[in-house]
């Protein structure tokens, strides 16, 4: 029983020194005993000095080693085991085949990170469905529009990997909204009203109908014709839907579906005064298009029941809607109109300035779309609101960029230093710890062996007077410095550890967060990297913007 107890923690002892580059933690095989052998729960005071003994002497033996015991005792623990998480949402009710849905933005600018919920959302179930997803451009608002959006937003579902089968555009269907206006008139479900605004809401809070309300057929249509020919002054008239004005929610009692705006549309001009507000062309066009599903944010909830009146009034089959929590995203600039007037006052560089949120501010990072859309996935269509975690998404990112991005030294405000008491110094480090097939950057100082620190080591250096070169060797601060020898232990005592560039780095600038600039050098080899994403040591992941042969341009990702 003792040599079978002795067994098993040896494999667990070897199998965990071969998972941590030949250190093994005899805490977490504790565990793993433990847990593997509940009967030995009960003698864990008498287990563990044994575990802690048997974890010495295999930590002792070097990684080669101890592979080799690991695979004679039992080659199947050599095989790491990954134990990832899944997330899928939901089953949507009632479906037939395949969904229709659609993505519908407003056109005021590109898209930013708030947006891409509903946007992979909705991608997400048409692709698990199959059917088709609608890019609906909601531009009734002539004042907010951006004319340059119609092409932006298309480019960042593209990038998101978001794929719209159909494209439509509201201010090109204005004949459409304003036939169907005409038939809820002549039902009795619509009025063209003439009231003070302020009165005419006044009295629906109260559950009183204006004057116009109850006026003939013949009256409203005759007042509808004089309103699309733009007889009435803007804010003179308004066309209503009707609903129950005894609606417990004041919010859904009768709601303006059309008004008079004179402002010229960026697309159609001065061709129609008479613009249909959200509720009348959002309901129109779901049943138009046969929406079969529709998500969107709580928010919108009120706007759910109003448009359902319509579709009661013509008869139409009513889309499943799902409504999910609104999401508050910290610390980041959403709204497009003051990211476009930063833009004009020379603020901001463009709509990809990295103090933003938009989605081609996150591209410029270096986030990918598979993070984001992993991030929507897992926070899925719960009802409760949610706080945005950056962290969360940085975390997710890491997890794809992580493996493909080389490791490389950046040192910004750069101090140099000459190093005597040495003739020559090599070093070497990985250009990945975990992918030994990329090589190695090799290094080689000659006289007079020059190396760059960062302004900020440099000061730590000049008040710590020792401090060590990653992977090349240990320094004594003077000027020049002296070479100290390479024994790593060092480290233990407190020394610190430094990135540093040699004379052969080239220029390079690092754009943070915040906008600010840090100016420096970076080794050599990162000219010459292929991949977009690299780990810069001891600061974060950065993605190259631009690269010559003696300067690159790096954009801060996260840590």
């Amino acid at each position: 029983m003792a040599e079978q107890i002795e067994e098993t923690i040896r494999k667990f002892a070897l199998q965990n020194a071969v998972f941590f580059k030949g250190k093994a933690n005899p805490k977490a095989i504790v565990g793993k005993v433990l847990g593997g052998c509940p009967e030995l729960r009960a003698r864990a005071g008498e287990i563990t000095p044994l575990i802690n003994s048997i974890t010495e002497e295999v930590n002792a033996m070097g990684l080669e080693a101890q592979t080799k015991a690991l695979e004679e005792m039992d080659a199947s623990l050599l095989v790491k085991e990954k134990k990832e998480r899944t997330y899928e949402l939901p089953e949507l009710k009632n479906v037939d085949g395949k969904v229709v849905m659609r993505i519908a933005p407003g056109p005021s600018g590109p898209l930013h990170i708030g947006h891409t919920r509903v946007s992979i959302l909705n991608d997400e179930y048409v692709k698990r469905y199959g059917g088709d997803l609608v890019l609906r451009f909601e531009d009734t608002n002539p004042e907010k529009i951006d004319p340059n959006a119609y092409d932006m937003i298309p480019e960042d579902l593209d990038w998101l990997g978001v794929k719209c089968s159909k494209t439509y555009i509201q201010s090109e269907r204005f004949p459409l909204y304003y036939d169907y206006t005409r038939r809820l008139l002549e039902g009795g479900h619509a009025y063209v009203c003439t009231c003070n605004a302020d009165s005419w809401r006044e009295l629906k809070d109260h559950g009183q109908a204006c004057p116009c309300r109850e006026l003939p057929a013949e009256e409203q249509l005759d007042r509808y014709d004089r309103f699309l020919a733009g007889d009435y002054a803007d804010g003179d008239a308004v066309v209503v839907v009707k609903t129950d004005l005894q609606h417990p929610n004041p919010a859904v009692r009768d709601f303006v579906a059309l008004r008079l705006v004179r402002h010229p549309h960026p697309r159609t001009g001065d061709r129609y005064v008479a613009y249909p507000m959200m509720n009348l062309s959002v309901a129109i066009d779901d049943h138009e298009m046969g929406m079969t599903h529709v998500i969107r944010g709580k928010d919108h909830l009120n706007n759910t029941f109003r448009q359902e009146y319509i579709f009661d009034y013509m008869g139409w089959r009513k889309p499943e809607y799902y409504h999910y929590g609104l999401v508050n995203i910290p610390d980041t600039v959403l709204k497009t109109s003051l990211i476009k007037q930063s833009i004009a006052d020379g603020e901001y560089t463009g709509w990809d300035d990295v103090r933003t949120g938009t989605v081609r501010a996150l591209e410029r990072r270096g986030i990918r779309p598979e993070a984001i859309r992993r991030y929507w996935v897992e926070a899925g269509m719960k009802s409760v609101d949610i706080q945005f975690s950056w962290d969360g998404l940085f975390s997710m990112n890491r997890d794809v960029i992580d493996p493909v991005s080389n490791r490389y030294f950046f040192v910004a405000d750069p101090v140099r230093y000459d190093i005597d008491g040495v003739d020559v110094l090599e070093g070497s480090a990985p250009k990945h710890p975990d992918h030994p097939e990329r090589g190695a950057r090799e290094y080689r100082l000659e006289a007079p062996r020059t190396v760059f620190l960062s302004a900020d080591d440099s000061k730590m250096f000049y008040d710590a007077k020792r401090i060590r070169l990653k992977d090349l060797c240990n320094l004594e601060y003077g000027l020049p410095a002296k070479y100290a020898g390479n024994d790593v232990s060092i480290l233990k005592q407190g020394v610190r550890a430094v990135q540093w560039v040699g004379a052969d780095g080239v220029s390079a600038e690092l754009l943070m967060p915040t906008g600010e600039l840090l100016k420096g050098m970076a080794e050599k080899g990162l000219a010459a990297e292929e991949g977009d994403s690299v780990q810069l040591e001891r600061i974060g992941f950065a993605r190259v913007e631009s690269r010559t042969p003696d300067r690159v341009s790096l954009v801060f990702s996260h840590r």
